[in-house]
């Protein structure tokens, strides 16, 4: 009797943030390019009209809100799923596993924000901008370390993203609880009453993503309505989305959470944020000197994204792993977790999406917040490369 030969089984499909980590940096250099080309825009002939541009009326809202409030609140869509996704079925499902990125997380937020009050100590009306420097942006840090070649350790990607990943947990709220305008009580209610049926349509089963997608529209309306920030609907749909986890079977293909994270990752990384980083990185440099370069806004985003984040991140994970409460990302060294340290102070998206509320109908401020967030980003980008790309040489290559 001949053998049946064995059956192949079919590869797990990966979650949109896994797939991330064995990826090339596609994502990361799209949203870079983006970002010089607002710039390049923003101080070449077409500097007028891109401006004007962004200020048109379309409808209710300008161009501008339209990407920060609509678009945007996709993007916070994706990472709710992530946040939803990680935490129930991921890498941050046991509070051992949450323990190093999350005292991490934590450190380099305060750190980011006690720099940025201390640069800003001595003039109160910048002091709202505190959070501007707390995020970090998980697209460009990923994209940096996959640049940097295989040799980092997979710990380290890990590591690094679920660090990220508690970090936008922190930015949301952070968002929700500090940069809310004038509420309409009338609005909220209305809003928490959509939630509920969402949650409802959750409990009795219901996987199709249609009837989701239309109430989640209608809560972006109604939040976007209320005071809150719209994007914040973004996340409470994400929440409401199923995820079925089952032992074995982490990344079930039929899952209406991955289903609807693997169809927005691409638009996500390749469309929304690079038009929200067009749309929000440009700005004018010409007549600029040391004078605004030290400004206070610019000099507090900066110092806050480069010198605060790895400073908090660095001694967040030395503290862990010095009173025992966690370990050391496996096969990585010191010098691995110092450059990932210095990568976290890259945080374009978030921060430029923290700075346009902080400072929103404030020219001068906007601007300077941009300045201090592109220095910042970029010293932190080149260092953090550099550090890694040295670790990196002085670990053997995978025979």
């Amino acid at each position: 009797m001949i053998a049946s030969p064995p059956v192949r089984r079919r590869p797990r499909p990966l979650s949109a943030l896994r797939s991330l980590l064995s990826s090339s940096a596609g994502g990361g250099v799209v949203l870079m390019a983006s970002a010089v080309l607002a710039l390049i825009v923003a101080n070449g002939p077409l500097g007028g009209l891109y401006a004007h541009a962004l200020h048109v009326e379309i409808g209710p809202l300008s161009l501008l809100h339209w990407i920060n409030d609509g678009l945007m609140a996709v993007f916070f869509l994706l990472v709710g799923l992530e946040i939803k996704r990680e935490i129930l079925d991921g890498n941050l499902r046991t509070w051992p596993d949450r323990m190093l990125p999350g005292i991490a997380a934590l450190g380099g937020m305060i750190a980011p924000a006690l720099v940025y009050a201390a640069a800003n100590w001595h003039t109160p009306a910048t002091l709202r901008g505190w959070a501007i420097p707390a995020a970090t942006d998980i697209a460009f840090a990923l994209g940096v370390l996959a640049l940097v070649g295989p040799r980092v350790p997979v710990s380290l990607k890990i590591f690094l993203t679920a660090l990220a990943i508690l970090d936008d947990l922190g930015a949301v709220v952070i968002i929700a609880v500090f940069y809310t305008a004038d509420l309409s009580l009338p609005m909220l209610g209305l809003a928490a009453a959509v939630l509920a049926m969402l949650i409802t349509l959750n409990k009795v089963g219901l996987r199709r993503l249609g009837p989701y997608l239309i109430l989640g529209f209608v809560l972006w309306l109604l939040v976007l309505r209320s005071g809150l920030h719209a994007t914040i609907a973004g996340v409470l749909l994400a929440l409401a989305i199923p995820l079925r986890p089952s032992p074995g079977r982490p990344d079930d293909a039929a899952s209406p959470l991955h289903v609807l994270e693997h169809a927005l990752q691409p638009w996500v990384a390749y469309a929304i944020v690079p038009i929200f980083g067009f749309a929000n990185a440009g700005v004018s440099v010409g007549g600029l000197g040391l004078k605004d370069l030290l400004a206070p806004v610019t000099l507090g985003v900066a110092a806050g994204l480069f010198v605060g984040k790895q400073i908090g991140v660095f001694g967040g994970v030395w503290l862990a792993v010095r009173l025992g409460l966690a370990q050391k990302p496996a096969g990585a060294t010191w010098q691995h977790v110092y450059g990932v340290a210095l990568l976290c102070g890259i945080g374009f998206t978030m921060s430029l999406f923290i700075g346009a509320l902080a400072f929103a109908g404030q020219p001068v401020l906007e601007a300077e917040t941009k300045l201090g967030v592109l220095a910042g980003s970029l010293l932190s980008t080149l260092v953090g490369a550099l550090v890694l790309s040295s670790a990196a040489r002085k670990v053997p290559a995978p025979a």
